[in-house]
C-alpha cells in the first residue's frame, strides 16, 4: 500500500522534504511513501492503493478538480492527514463565509472540505495565506500524555468552531489552544496538526539532547499514524538510512573474474567520478575502519542524499569472500553453491564465456539503488565487463516504472543485471521483449523445487512488467510481489541492457511475499541466496534461446500467455475519448504491443480493428480494470 504525499504548487518545500523523510523513517518497510502531483490527484486512479493521503505544509490551495476526488476518497473510508495546518468546523445549517477562514476566490465545490452525513457537518482544512510564514517555538502536549518542546508553530494553525462538536476529538494542545484534531466521518478519518511535527531539529547531530528529541518526535509521528489506522512497524533504532560499502565478489573457483574486472576499472585503485556517483576502491582487509564507520547511526530519519558520496567498493580478490560478520544478511558462500546447483538443474554448461550470469557481482547490505548504479553512471558502466550482477539487501531509493518508488526493505530481493550484446544479434526493435522474458524467467524459477515448487503456480505476470501473487481458488486475492525495470544504453553497434528486479521473498505482513504463499505446515525453507541463484540460472537458459532467435519472443509466447493474468480480460481503455471497453487477446509478436479488440455492443458496426498499446506509454490498473496513460 502507498502513503501519498501531495507535492502540488502550493506545497512548502521544506515541509514536503521533511514529511517524506519522516514518514519513510517510521513506516518502512510496511508502506511505500511517494509524492503525488495535483494533476495526478485529479486524473489518475490512485485511491485504490492509498492507505493515507498526506498534505504537508501548504499555502492557500489553488482551484483543482482533485478536491472532489479527495473528498470522495475520504468519505468512502480513506484517511487524510494535514500537517502545519488548521481547520474550521461547520454544521450544514450554518452558512460559512469562506473568505472569513482564509479561503478566498473559491466556490464551495472548489474548496477542500469533508462532509459527515451522520452529523451533517463539514471540516475545512486551512493553510498558510500568502506572505512570509512566521513561526515560533512552542511546547506541544498530547492528550495521550506525551510532550515535546521546541516545536515549530505558526499563527495559521488555528482551529475554529470545534467546541462541542460530537465527531471531533482533540489530540493535542499548545498551552490552552487546540493543536490537533481528528474528525470522524461515517467511514473515513481526517486528522489535522497545526505544529510542524514533520520538522526535525537536525538530521546529523550526535548531541544526546537532540537525538533524544528526535526520538520523541518520531514517537509522536508513530502515534499520529496509528491513530489513522496504519500498521506502524515497531520502533527500531538500528535502522540504516545511508548506503553501506559494496563488495565486488566472484565465484571463488574463478578468482580471475575479479582481476579482469579491476583491470578495466581501476588498476591504480583510484576513484572514478561519474555522472551520479563517485566510486572509491579498496581491497578486502585493506580498510577495516571503513566497515566499522559504516555502522554509525543517525538520528532516526533519512539524511540528505547529497551526503551519500562517495560510494565505497571493497574488492574481494583471490577467491576471498566477506565473512558472515561483514555480510550478515546474505551468505555469499551459500549463494555460489546454490548457483552451481541451479545451473546444473537447468542444463547449463561450465564453459560460459567470459563467465556465467551471477558469477560476478556487487553486493551490499544497503544501497541507494542497484539500477541507478548502472544506468546513471555511464562511464563506470561502460568499463564493466558483462554479465555482472548488483545485489542489495535493502535499497534507500529503489526505482519502479516511471516515477514510481519500489519499496525494498530487508526481505525483498533487489538486484540489477548488466548485459551487453550486439544489435546484429538482438535488434533494437526486439528489446521490448526483454522485460517480458525476464518476468517469465522469475515466474518459472518460482515453480522450481528450489523455491516454491508447485506452490509457485500462484506467482503470475501482470502486463507489462509486474509480478503478482494470486491467492484463492477463484483468484479472489491478488497482490503485487515484484516488478521489473529495464533500461537500455546504446553504444555504437552494441546495446547495454540493465534489468532491475525487486521480488518480495521473506517479507512479513502487511507486505505480500513468497513466504506467505507457503502453508503453515510446510517444511520448505525459502532463502534469498537460493532464490536469486535459481532466477539467474533460469534466465540464462532462456536468454541463450532468445539471442539465438535474434530476439524473437515466439518460442516463449505460449508459455507467457499461460502465466499472465489477462487472457480474454475485459478492461476499460481510458486513453480514448470517450473511454472504451476492450478485450485483451495477447501480445503482438513483432513489437510486443498489448493487443486488444473493442468489445462489441448492440451499436457496434463489427468493423473495428485491433487496438495495440505500447508498454512504455500505458499502465495497467488491475484492481480497477483500467488501462491508463503512464505518469
Amino acid at each position: 500500500m502507498n502513503v501519498l504525499v501531495y507535492s502540488g504548487p502550493e506545497v512548502i518545500q521544506t515541509s514536503l522534504k521533511n514529511t517524506q523523510s519522516t514518514l519513510r523513517s517510521v513506516l518502512n518497510p510496511h508502506y511505500t511513501v511517494q509524492t503525488i502531483s495535483q494533476e495526478s490527484l485529479a486524473s489518475q486512479p490512485w485511491s485504490a492503493g492509498c492507505a493515507l493521503l498526506v498534505f504537508p505544509g501548504c499555502r492557500e490551495l489553488s482551484p483543482s478538480p482533485s478536491v472532489t476526488i479527495i473528498r470522495r476518497y475520504v468519505e468512502n473510508g480513506g484517511a487524510f492527514l494535514a500537517l502545519s495546518a488548521g481547520a474550521t468546523y461547520s454544521s450544514s445549517s450554518r452558512v460559512l463565509d469562506l473568505d472569513s477562514i482564509g479561503i478566498s476566490g473559491l466556490s464551495k465545490d472548489q474548496t477542500l472540505r469533508f462532509y459527515d452525513k451522520a452529523t451533517s457537518s463539514y471540516l475545512y482544512p486551512t493553510f498558510h495565506p500568502g506572505g512570509e510564514i512566521i513561526t515560533s517555538s512552542v511546547i506541544l502536549k498530547l492528550t495521550s500524555g506525551k510532550t515535546l518542546d521546541s516545536v515549530q508553530w505558526s499563527e495559521a494553525g488555528e482551529f475554529v468552531g470545534i467546541e462541542g462538536a460530537k465527531n471531533i476529538k482533540v489530540l493535542a494542545h499548545i498551552s490552552e489552544r487546540v493543536a490537533a484534531v481528528r474528525y470522524e466521518l461515517s467511514k473515513g478519518t481526517v486528522v489535522v496538526w497545526a505544529p510542524g511535527v514533520e520538522l526535525p531539529r537536525s538530521t546529523e547531530s550526535e548531541d544526546p539532547v537532540i537525538v533524544s528529541w528526535e526520538m520523541s518526535r518520531l514517537s509522536i509521528m508513530r502515534e499520529i499514524l496509528r491513530d489513522l489506522g496504519l500498521r506502524v512497524p515497531p520502533e527500531n533504532t538500528d535502522s540504516t538510512f545511508y548506503p553501506l560499502p559494496q563488495f565486488l565478489t566472484a565465484n571463488p573457483s574463478k578468482p580471475e573474474i575479479v582481476s579482469q574486472i579491476m583491470k578495466v576499472l581501476s588498476e591504480s585503485m583510484g576513484p572514478i567520478e561519474d555522472k551520479n556517483d563517485t566510486f572509491h576502491f579498496c581491497d578486502l582487509g585493506g580498510n577495516d575502519a571503513l566497515l566499522k564507520d559504516s555502522t554509525r547511526s543517525s538520528c532516526g530519519i533519512q539524511p540528505d542524499p547529497s551526503s551519500w558520496q562517495p560510494k565505497h567498493i571493497i574488492v574481494c580478490r583471490d577467491g576471498r569472500l566477506p565473512s558472515s560478520q561483514q555480510s550478515p544478511l546474505f551468505n555469499l558462500n551459500d549463494y555460489f553453491r546454490e548457483l552451481y546447483r541451479a545451473r546444473d538443474i537447468n542444463g547449463l554448461h561450465e564453459d560460459t564465456n567470459p563467465w556465467a550470469m551471477g558469477e560476478a557481482l556487487f553486493y551490499s547490505e544497503v544501497v541507494t539503488s542497484t539500477q541507478t548504479m548502472f544506468d546513471k553512471n555511464p562511464t563506470f558502466t561502460s568499463l564493466l565487463p558483462s554479465p555482472i550482477l548488483s545485489l542489495a539487501s535493502q535499497q534507500l531509493t529503489g526505482r519502479g516504472r516511471g516515477t514510481n518508488v519500489w519499496l525494498s526493505p530487508s526481505g525483498c530481493l533487489t538486484f540489477s543485471l548488466l548485459l551487453r550484446t550486439s544489435l546484429a544479434i538482438l535488434p533494437a526493435s526486439k528489446l521490448v521483449f526483454v522485460q517480458y522474458l525476464f518476468g517469465l524467467a522469475v515466474v518459472e524459477a518460482c515453480r522450481q523445487e528450489a523455491i516454491l515448487g508447485p506452490l509457485g503456480e500462484q506467482v503470475r505476470l501482470k502486463w507489462p512488467n509486474d509480478l503478482y501473487a494470486v491467492i484463492g481458488s477463484e483468484d479472489t486475492y491478488r497482490r503485487k510481489i515484484g516488478g521489473i525495470l529495464v533500461s537500455t544504453i546504446f553504444t555504437g553497434n552494441k546495446v547495454e541492457i540493465v534489468i532491475g528486479c525487486g521480488l518480495n521473498v521473506l517479507n512479513p505482513p502487511p507486505i505480500t511475499s513468497l513466504k506467505q504463499l507457503l502453508p503453515h505446515e510446510s517444511k520448505l525453507q525459502l532463502s534469498m541466496e537460493r532464490t536469486i541463484a535459481t532466477i539467474m540460472a533460469k534466465f540464462e537458459s532462456m536468454w541463450s534461446i532468445f539471442l539465438s532467435q535474434r530476439g524473437s519472443f515466439q518460442p516463449f509466447m505460449r508459455l507467457y500467455l499461460e502465466r499472465w493474468l489477462h487472457s480474454d480480460q475485459l478492461v476499460t481503455l481510458t486513453t480514448t475519448n470517450p473511454p472504451k471497453a476492450v478485450r485483451i487477446t495477447g501480445i503482438t509478436p513483432d513489437h510486443g504491443l498489448l493487443r486488444t479488440v473493442p468489445e462489441r455492443t448492440g451499436w457496434s458496426s463489427g468493423e473495428e480493428g485491433f487496438i495495440d498499446l505500447q508498454p512504455d506509454g500505458n499502465s495497467f490498473d488491475i484492481m480497477a480494470g483500467l488501462i491508463k496513460s503512464k505518469t
